[in-house]
């Protein structure tokens, strides 16, 4: 069968013969074994209903084993024969030009190269899952295959619950991840509900289909270390030969190195996983790879002495490297953590002193005693950077719940009154006020044609246009601007493809607008190929997260997440062509509320209407939530936002005086 039949085929007429599990594939981490024996037999029964009746008695046996050996049911025998990745969009069967680009993005998200552990369908982060098994992977797809234009498919979780009539400028899909009734959002509840089959944690962009491997944090990144740096080097100096020391080289923390690269400095990377850090050494996201700690103070200290930009990963424990650095007094003027803590007792942090094997075994056999270990590594962790910090090491929460789990665990990382930490996220002190605030988020595109040469004049069209841009903005933004039009003109030379032929960088609504117009002209003249348009969930508008994206509201309203629901709402009739809701995503199940789309440009009228109306909405909705909560920098953007759009109209605030509020209680 060609790629096209088996896509239209969906679930196979006939029973495929059972797979043997790939020796070199990196495996997800192995789940508690959390059910009871009842749910365990609604396990398989919701599996079963995937296929026909006669196939059921061989597959309840091997879902069984699955369930046993995993903790969840892959349905691995149903992977398909072909090679997985996004394909130029003329090679997917399609009615609807809108659903073959979702397609490619889907394909993409499980690219082996892209995805951290493909064979579960499994992007990044550890549990962010695009599908929770093969069987929704192969009906997805033979759905978009045969879609029109005015059917919409609705996806709860992976399941695709069918192809609904609508309209051709309604979203072409309609996701929802782990949805839970609030009182059934708790760690736990994920581990049950994920293992009976009927939801699953999407992350931010792996279960939306917008995912564009390392690079998607990159820039994020990048923009992050080297406000780190300005925000504490004295004016005139620059981040040469200083050390940037963090841990992470999974799907999204596997970003750092490359990162640290263009900011200049000396990363040190720590991951306990060796086919990670390989992975990434492979593919020259990281310079120098070590397994000794002897080896690599040698090696730091050299880079030290000559001011060399250099990123080095350790195989090994990023705790016993701050424990080191303090004993062999080498100052860290930049540190940080983007292990997956938001799945602690899971895989997502391996504590100290124990092997990266063992600690594998603990998870499945022995998970409380897993969680002691963990907790007592996040208190011995916690301590180490203290030490650091009282030398004058500034260090941040990368978005990872290091401090919130730190907290959990007993460790000394809260401030004097007893509410709030000691260390500041990254939104707070960087993010939030230097771009959130101001509409400047992770805009990003594909070319749908696979050709580099399309990525190439693209990144020429958005350069061009921010250089436009900038011309006439305001001073407060300048500094953004211009770091944008850098990393765009450099993003070619410093290798950011994976996967896909995709690009990311900060742009507030005007930029985004103008983008995104120019790339539609040039599909129309034929210069390039359709383009989908998408961002990260970690945006302006998209996440409502109280110790990350949100972290800078003040106001008391940094636990409500209406202006996720809002911006997914409001996104889908304004002409996205998909669109997602997940609960849970960088900072844990239950912490978080976010939302992301995806928008097909295929150079017609109609396309241009859409991403005009969409763009602005979905950058001005959290503009406007982040002046309502008195961010001096959103009461600037939305104003200013309101001059250039008279048919825009938002409730400003008024500022109230401390003096009037002192000794009122």
């Amino acid at each position: 069968m060609t790629f096209q039949d088996q896509i239209l085929q969906g679930i196979p007429d006939i029973l495929p013969a059972k797979k043997v599990y790939p020796k070199d594939a990196n495996r997800a981490p192995k789940r508690k074994d959390i059910l009871s024996i009842e749910e365990k037999q609604l396990a398989i029964r919701n599996a079963l209903r995937y296929f026909p009746k006669d196939w059921h008695q061989e597959l309840a046996i091997e879902f069984a084993e699955e369930l046993k050996a995993y903790g969840r049911i892959y349905m691995y025998r149903f992977k398909p024969d072909y090679d997985i990745y996004a394909r130029s969009i003329i090679e997917y069967p399609a009615k609807s030009t809108q659903a073959a680009a979702i397609m490619l993005m889907i394909q993409n998200n499980l690219d082996p190269a892209v995805a951290q552990h493909p064979e579960e369908l499994i992007t990044y982060g550890g549990n962010g899952a695009v599908f929770q098994n093969w069987a929704q992977y192969l009906l997805v797809m033979k759905y978009l295959a045969t879609m029109t234009d005015e059917q919409t498919l609705h996806m709860y979780s992976g399941h695709p619950m069918g192809l609904f009539p609508s309209s051709k400028h309604a979203p072409r899909v309609v996701v929802t991840n782990g949805m839970m009734i609030p009182n059934y959002s708790q760690p736990d509840d994920w581990e049950k509900f994920n293992a009976l089959g009927v939801t699953q944690y999407g992350q931010m962009t792996a279960g939306s289909f917008m995912y564009i491997g390392p690079q998607g944090i990159v820039h994020g990144t990048t923009i992050t270390v080297m406000n780190a740096f300005r925000n504490i080097l004295p004016k005139g100096d620059d981040s040469k030969g200083k050390i940037f020391l963090t841990a992470g080289l999974g799907g999204m923390s596997g970003a750092q190195p490359k990162a640290g690269n263009i900011a200049g400095c000396i990363t040190v990377c720590a991951e306990v996983n060796p086919k990670a850090a390989k992975k990434r050494y492979e593919q020259g996201w990281v310079d120098v790879l070590i397994d000794n700690i002897e080896d690599l103070i040698i090696r730091v200290q050299e880079a030290q002495a000559t001011k060399e930009v250099v990123s080095i990963a350790f195989i090994g424990n990023v705790v016993e490297v701050w424990e080191r650095f303090d004993e062999e007094n080498i100052f860290i003027h930049v540190g940080s953590d983007q292990t997956s803590l938001h799945i602690p007792w899971t895989g997502g942090y391996y504590p100290v002193g124990i092997s990266y094997e063992e600690s594998n075994r603990l998870i499945r056999e022995e998970p409380e005693l897993f969680k002691e270990k963990v907790q007592a590594s996040l208190r011995r962790h916690a301590m180490a950077i203290n030490k650091h910090t009282g030398k004058g090491t500034y260090f941040f929460d990368y978005g990872n719940a290091f401090l919130l789990e730190s907290s959990r665990a007993g460790a000394d990382v809260m401030a004097e009154n007893g509410i709030d930490f000691k260390y500041p996220s990254y939104v707070q002190d960087i993010l939030g006020p230097m771009c959130f605030d101001y509409g400047f988020g992770p805009f990003r595109w594909v070319c749908l044609s696979g050709e580099s040469k399309d990525l190439d004049i693209t990144d020429t069209i958005a350069a061009t246009v921010l250089q436009n841009i900038m011309e006439n903005s305001p001073e407060e933004i300048q500094l953004q601007m211009q770091d944008n039009i850098t990393w765009i003109k450099n993003a070619k030379k410093n290798k950011m493809v994976v996967g896909s032929q995709a690009r990311i960088l900060y742009a507030d609504a005007e930029g985004r607008s103008k983008i995104a117009e120019a790339f539609n002209s040039a599909i129309a003249t034929g210069e390039i190929g359709p383009v989908v348009l998408g961002r990260d969930h970690h945006d302006v508008s998209g996440t409502d997260s109280p110790f990350r994206e949100t972290s800078n509201i003040y106001d008391g309203s940094k636990f409500t997440a209406d202006m996720a629901i809002h911006n997914v709402i409001g996104d889908s009739f304004r002409g996205a062509t998909w669109v997602s809701i997940h609960n849970g995503g960088g900072v844990g199940w239950g912490e978080v509320m976010n939302g992301g789309f995806g928008m097909l440009l295929d150079g017609t009228p109609e396309a241009e209407a859409r991403l005009k109306s969409m763009l602005f909405y979905d950058v001005n909705n959290g503009i406007a939530r982040r002046n309502w909560a008195r961010n001096n920098e959103a009461i600037f953007a939305i104003k200013r936002e309101m001059e250039r759009t008279p048919n825009l109209k938002v409730t400003i605030p008024n500022l109230v005086a401390d003096s009037i509020l002192n000794n009122l209680f």
